[in-house]
């Protein structure tokens, strides 16, 4: 028999590239109006409904990331107490769940960061994904992915120079998702240490290169890089 999976959040930009993956896995994709993540009762009825084996959560509040400054209590309710809902749900029927963070919830400052190193979020965002990561971590049948991941093609016309990140691309990111689906703890995923541009242009050598000047207001970090010793140990084990 099949294990069940439940994606939540699964009609978004992610999910669309997860539904395509061939897998031995059932898979359930519900809409928001079918499991409203702001509901505890909504997300228990779905849940009992499908007896899932694995919930993997996607949905949230991501872009644009300013929206997290405007609309605190959207933000709240969908990245925190969304979360949560989701976390007890699972707790409750010891179903294994699989948290999409970021890895903007380190300082980005040095980069290469690991798992374990000091976390300072680089804007509200962040914030509100650490605060779902806060309900995670309470429930030890869990596993928390630090991502660093961006849609394909690069949707810029630009790019920084000046500012690195470890991006890949969200059809990269599923494939290493089901080999992490029995993991637990916290994993960072992404791809090599390097500038935005020079990751954009590998698609689009015609990309413009652009600086980050300080005193930015987009909130974007200098150097967001994570380490990814632990995942390459993970993928080489499978």
């Amino acid at each position: 028999m099949k294990k069940r999976i439940v994606v939540t959040g699964g009609t978004g930009r992610f999910g669309s590239i997860l539904k395509k993956l061939k897998t031995n896995y059932e898979m359930f994709f519900p809409k928001k109006g079918t499991l409203d993540i702001t509901s505890f009762k909504s997300v228990q009825k779905y849940i009992k409904l499908k007896k899932p084996d694995i919930l993997i959560h996607l949905a949230g509040l991501s872009r644009p990331m300013s929206i997290h400054n405007r609309q605190i209590q959207k933000s709240i309710d969908l990245n925190i107490i969304g979360t949560s809902n989701i976390t007890k749900a699972c707790a409750e029927r010891n179903i294994k769940l699989i948290y999409f963070s970021t890895s903007y919830v380190y300082p980005g400052i040095k980069g290469d960061y690991k798992e374990q190193d000091s976390l300072l979020p680089v804007n509200s965002y962040a914030w509100s994904k650490l605060g779902g990561e806060c309900a995670v971590h309470l429930y030890k049948n869990s596993l928390i992915l630090r991502l660093c991941m961006t849609e394909k093609p690069f949707v810029h016309r630009a790019a920084f120079y000046n500012v690195k990140t470890s991006f890949l691309y969200h059809d990269e990111v599923a494939k290493i998702l089901l080999k992490l689906i029995n993991e637990k703890g916290i994993v960072n995923v992404g791809g090599k240490s390097q500038t935005v541009y020079n990751f954009a242009k590998v698609d689009n050598p015609k990309v413009k290169k652009i600086f980050l000047k300080k005193g930015n207001k987009i909130e974007m970090p200098k150097n967001s890089s994570i380490n990814i010793g632990k995942l390459k140990k993970l993928i080489k084990k499978k």
